[in-house]
Order: structure tokens, then C-alpha cells, then sequence
């Protein structure tokens, strides 16, 4: 029998992983740029980044980011740099000669790469880890076991949810199939990315 507890959690690892973010934001400029397959790829690089925060919070690591300012701010505008970078990279792409959908050509493990180091550089998601997931495992128990189950379940969820997320972007996209329009599309995801990586680096603890 599922405890009420773990039920909780999971009720709220559902509002999170549907709530918008970067995540959302890295999967829309994939699907745009290279289709549902590679956005497939990357939220499974994705949600492969909640296992390791889920180990790093059971094993103690996470309480470094949440008790020192100097980590945590490391690691946040490393996360930020990076969501810039995507987001830049977006707009000198959607302004090339070639078409935007031909434009990255990369092997599946870069994906899959993009989406770990997007999650995995995310300072907010281990904080959660850490601080909020905790109050649903159960101490007297294995706890390194009960956050690896979390984080599989909110894995699973990533998955259903981005993948959904990537279909419609992909059907809305087949409809706006003219160079001009995948163009903004792009410029679009790229923006967002950007301004997700300048208030990542503005967020405080």
C-alpha cells in the first residue's frame, strides 16, 4: 500500500513538473529546430538530471547549495551562462540563409547532453530537492531509495509531460511551415531563453 505521504509528493512533483520553466523553454527550441525526435532525446537528458539531484540531496550534497551563497551562486550563473548561450545560439541560427531546421545537425548524446546540463544546472531544482521533497520521505526508512523513487516518478512525468508538450509544439509548427515563420518561432524560444537565463542570474536563494 502507497503511503498518504508519498502520495503528497508526488501530487506536488505533478504541479511541477507542468509548471512553466527552462526546461519547457530548451524543449519548444529543439522540437522547432530539430523535431519531435531530438526533443524526445532531451527530456530524457532532462529528466536523467533529476536522479542526480535526487542522489546528491539524499547523500548530503545538496545542503552545500543551500547553506553557502558562493555555491549556490556558482552554480546559478553557470546555469544561467548556459541558458544564454542556447538562447543566443537560437537567434544567430534563426538568422542564417539556411533554414533554422537545418541547422543542427547533432547526434542524439548532444541532446541528450543539452537537456542534463539544463536541468543539472538548475540551482532551484536541487534546492527543492533538498528542502521541500524531504517533508514527504519518511526518515526512519531508506531514504536514499524513497528520493531515487521520487525522482523516477517525477522522471516519468518529465517524459509524458514533455513529450505531449513537443508533439502539439510540432503540429502547431507543421502548420507554419514557410522558412519566414520557423524563423520567429526560433527567435521566439531563443528570447525566452535568454530572459530565463538573466533572471536565473538575477534570482536570489
Amino acid at each position: 500500500m502507497i503511503e498518504p505521504r508519498f502520495l503528497a509528493g508526488l501530487g506536488v512533483l505533478v504541479l511541477l513538473t507542468i509548471s512553466p520553466g527552462a526546461d519547457m523553454a530548451l524543449i519548444a527550441r529543439i522540437t522547432i529546430a530539430r523535431g519531435r525526435g531530438a526533443a524526445f532525446v532531451t527530456s530524457l537528458g532532462i529528466c536523467s538530471g533529476l536522479l542526480v539531484h535526487a542522489t546528491a540531496s539524499a547523500l548530503g550534497l545538496s545542503v552545500i547549495l543551500a547553506t553557502s551563497a558562493e555555491a549556490f551562486t556558482v552554480v546559478k550563473i553557470a546555469g544561467a551562462a548556459y541558458l544564454t548561450y542556447l538562447g543566443v545560439r537560437s537567434l544567430r541560427d534563426s538568422f542564417r540563409d539556411v533554414d533554422v531546421s537545418d541547422t543542427q545537425l547533432l547526434r542524439p548524446g548532444t541532446s541528450f547532453l543539452q537537456g542534463l546540463l539544463n536541468n543539472v544546472l538548475n540551482p532551484k531544482v536541487a534546492v527543492f530537492y533538498l528542502t521541500f521533497l524531504p517533508q514527504f520521505i519518511d526518515p526512519s526508512g531508506n531514504v536514499l531509495a524513497q528520493s531515487l523513487a521520487f525522482a523516477l516518478a517525477h522522471g516519468v512525468m518529465g517524459i509524458v509531460w514533455l513529450s505531449a508538450y513537443a508533439y502539439v509544439l510540432a503540429r502547431m509548427s507543421a502548420l507554419f511551415e514557410r522558412r519566414g515563420v520557423r524563423r520567429w518561432l526560433e527567435r521566439i524560444t531563443g528570447t525566452v531563453l535568454v530572459g530565463l537565463g538573466a533572471r536565473l542570474a538575477l534570482e536570489r536563494r
